[in-house]
């Protein structure tokens, strides 16, 4: 075996100690995460309850990064249409969307090239929204009873909104009437503003939505029949829960921020870090109040492990109800 000199040793070791150094010069030329503007997907019509609340929280939030993250909204199919350009995106923490509950709902019912949980990065939990019954402030139907009496003695006639086929309210509607062996005409709107406007104008006899309806209740402009949550609104304590009525069913809806499959951890660190002393920020904890709805924190590491639990528990209940793609395979 040839000795190595000691000019080939220092050769071979500056070699080293050159690309070494070059490799930090490269990493140190890196620009810090964020060094540009980061689009937040929305992923539900402007104007309505989530999209208001998610402008306040992005512009707290960018406060916190030292850039502008923009809101983009792309709403229709129930709240699903930000899941393909989560998967589409680079990940590289410059796009994020709002995760609403039903694409988890909607990789049972349909086929999809997305999957809610193998191809995001959960980001943080932000908080969740519960649903209720509304009519007209000026409509005959005093409660859901008169309403059931009404789809009976004219079926097909009850025309019903919620924001878009196979979403939570349209879900608890469909098992709701089939319970009681009633049709009703299901209509779906892109978002929470348009519906409110249909249901205040008669177009629509009774709606089912999100509490961001709050506003429109307490100004008189619709009433509410039910909500779905586990217990009475603090804020509408005189209104009944479904569970109440005598229906098994409390439905809310958690939602949180993701990303793209494969955002580097610090730079989620970065992301959450952000969110996180945004959605406390006093403002946007005012901004949610106003559609009963409260923080619900979760890390990035506790959120994944819910989005995988919300996942799962999406596959019992469309089974149950016979919503699975049986005729796709899935």
């Amino acid at each position: 075996m040839k000795k190595m000199t000691r000019r080939e040793w220092l050769a071979g070791t500056g070699g080293w100690a050159l690309g070494g150094g070059a490799w930090s010069a490269v990493s140190a030329a890196a620009p810090a995460f964020p060094s540009r503007p980061i689009t937040l997907w929305v992923p539900w019509a402007a104007g309505g309850a989530t999209d208001i609340s998610m402008r306040v929280l992005a512009e707290l939030a960018g406060r916190q990064l030292g850039v502008t993250v923009i809101t983009e909204n792309r709403g229709g199919a129930g709240g699903t249409l930000a899941m393909p350009i989560l998967h589409s995106a680079a990940p590289d923490g410059y796009t994020i969307a709002q995760l609403p509950y039903p694409v988890f709902r909607l990789a049972h019912t349909q086929k999809v090239l997305w999957d809610p949980v193998r191809d995001t990065t959960p980001i943080i939990q932000v908080s969740g929204v519960t649903f209720g019954l509304l009519v007209q402030a000026g409509s005959s139907f005093q409660s859901l009873e008169e309403m059931f009496a009404y789809a009976k003695a004219r079926p097909g006639e009850l025309s019903i909104a919620t924001n878009g086929v196979g979403t939570t309210p349209h879900v608890v509607l469909e098992s709701l009437f089939t319970a009681r062996g009633l049709r009703y005409i299901h209509v779906p709107y892109k978002g929470t503003a348009e519906q409110i406007n249909a249901i205040a104008s008669g177009q629509v006899m009774a709606g089912v939505n999100s509490t961001g309806f709050g506003p429109a209740v307490d100004s008189g402009r619709l009433r509410l029949l039910a909500t779905f949550a586990a217990q009475r609104s603090k804020r509408w304590p005189t209104v009944p829960t479904l569970r109440e009525l005598g229906f098994d069913i409390v439905a809310q809806s958690p939602y949180g921020l993701a990303g793209p499959r494969g955002i580097p951890a610090p730079v989620v660190e970065t992301l959450h870090n952000a969110f996180r002393k945004a959605m406390f920020d006093p403002v946007f904890i005012n901004e949610i109040a106003k559609y009963d709805q409260e923080l619900d924190y979760l890390g990035p590491a506790d959120y994944a492990r819910a989005c995988r639990e919300m996942l799962a528990q999406e596959r019992i209940n469309v089974e149950r109800l016979g919503l699975a793609k049986e005729s796709t395979g899935g």
